[in-house]
């Protein structure tokens, strides 16, 4: 069965951006200049790799993120364009209430309620799914429990009050940590697994 993996950046107290929703306070937060260390920067191309669909919250796809990789992966000097070119080859749903038809290269609007679209891609064949964001939809998701793999990317920073995914549980979750690999830019990935209990 496919995995729905979360691969999203974090501060040390657990917020994704601070209370104004700013994130200039990650090492590395999407820009051109990508300040992560050679290692992080080829962890990060790699898992591109386990994943061969990518499921986006209709905000993040209307807030360009579909259109930002895809500019970037036409840019062959980037550092980051085998990353982008992944992202923009990738299939990618979009969730959404009100649009009907996507306008995005590789990408199809989901129909029907999010749970059941979910498990029935988990069922299909193919590499893992993987989602980035936003931040209500990875809440929602976080709390009907279809996160499989957490990734966390801590960043060494604290921001006191912010804007967090964890929020919507309502219920006690249990995790198992796999992995902790620390950088030398100062993130710090934590992978946890969802328990079955």
């Amino acid at each position: 069965m496919r995995k729905l993996k979360l691969q999203i950046q974090t501060s040390v107290d657990g917020y994704i951006a601070d209370e104004n929703g700013k994130t200039d306070w990650m090492i590395w937060n999407w820009s051109s200049n990508w300040n992560w260390d050679k290692s992080l920067q080829e962890y990060f191309i790699d898992f591109k790799h386990t994943v061969d669909t990518v499921l986006l919250s209709r905000k993040m796809g209307e807030e360009g993120f579909i259109d930002h990789w895809a500019r970037v992966a036409a840019d062959k000097d980037s550092p980051q364009a085998a990353f982008a070119t992944t992202i923009t080859n990738a299939h990618k749903i979009v969730f959404s209430h009100t649009i009907k038809k996507s306008h995005w290269a590789n990408a199809e609007i989901a129909q029907g309620n999010f749970i059941d679209v979910i498990n029935t891609l988990k069922q299909q064949a193919g590499n893992d799914l993987i989602v980035y964001g936003g931040a209500t939809f990875v809440a929602s998701l976080i709390k009907a429990q279809l996160i499989d793999e957490f990734y966390l990317f801590v960043n060494p920073t604290v921001l006191g009050k912010g804007l967090s995914i964890f929020d919507a549980i309502e219920q006690r979750q249990q995790l198992k940590l796999i992995e902790a690999k620390a950088f030398d830019c100062g993130v710090l990935i934590v992978k946890y697994v969802l328990k079955n209990e």
